[in-house]
C-alpha cells in the first residue's frame, strides 16, 4: 500500500527524516496505522525510533517544505518525475490512500502520464471515495490529517480509521486474488 500526501513538513519530515513524523499530521496517522497493523508503533519521532512499517510506502506529491502549505502547479509539475520514478519501483503496489485533494490530482496526473487513464473523467475528491483503475490499482481518497481538519472535526479519528481498515481489507484482498493459489480459487468459481 502506498499513502501519497502533499509534501514534507517543515517541522515535521524535513526535520525527523520521515514523512509524518514529528508534527500533528503524524501524530493523528500513526497510531491508526499502528491499529490497522501497517506500523509496529503508535508513535512516530524520528526515523531512528524504531518504528517498521509493514506493506506500507508513504512518499508525496511535492518533494520541498512549500510556503503557506500549498505547493504551486510549477512545484508540482517539476516534482512529478520523482512520483513516477517511486510508483514504477513499487511492483506489488495495490492500494493507494490519497491524503488530500492535492494528492488525490497528483496521482491522477501520474496516472494520465503514464496512459493508466485516458481521462479525469468520473474521478473527483471526497473523503472516503474509492475508485480502481483500469490497471488494477484501488484508490481511496481522505482528508488529509492535518491539524486545521482534525482540530475543526472535518477529519475525526473514526473517520480515519474507516479509511485505513478499508485500505487494509483491499490490500488483503487483491494479494489473495494475485497468489497462485488465490487465482486457482478464481478459476474454479468462474
Amino acid at each position: 500500500m502506498l499513502i501519497l500526501g502533499l509534501a514534507p513538513g517543515a517541522h515535521g519530515s524535513n526535520r525527523t527524516g520521515r514523512p509524518f513524523t514529528g508534527d500533528g499530521s503524524g501524530d493523528f496517522l500513526y497510531p491508526v496505522l499502528y491499529e490497522t497493523g501497517f506500523a509496529s508503533q503508535p508513535r512516530a519521532v524520528s526515523r531512528d525510533d524504531g518504528m517498521k512499517l509493514n506493506d506500507l510506502w508513504i512518499t508525496s506529491v511535492g518533494r520541498c517544505a512549500p510556503p503557506g502549505n500549498k505547493p504551486t502547479p510549477e512545484e508540482l509539475r517539476n516534482c512529478a518525475h520523482w512520483l513516477d520514478e517511486e510508483l514504477r519501483l513499487l511492483k506489488n503496489l495495490r492500494v493507494v490512500v490519497c491524503l488530500g485533494k492535492i494528492a488525490f490530482d497528483g496521482l491522477l496526473a501520474w496516472a494520465l502520464r503514464t496512459g493508466v487513464l485516458a481521462s479525469r473523467a468520473g474521478y473527483s475528491f471526497a473523503h472516503g471515495a474509492e475508485y480502481t483503475f483500469p490497471n488494477g490499482l484501488h484508490v481511496i481518497t481522505s482528508y488529509h490529517p492535518s491539524l486545521q481538519n482534525t482540530n475543526t472535526g472535518k477529519l475525526t479519528r473514526p473517520m480515519f480509521l474507516t479509511i485505513f481498515e478499508s485500505a487494509r481489507k483491499l490490500a488483503e484482498t487483491t494479494a489473495a486474488q494475485a497468489s497462485p493459489r488465490g487465482r486457482l480459487h478464481e478459476k474454479v468459481l468462474a
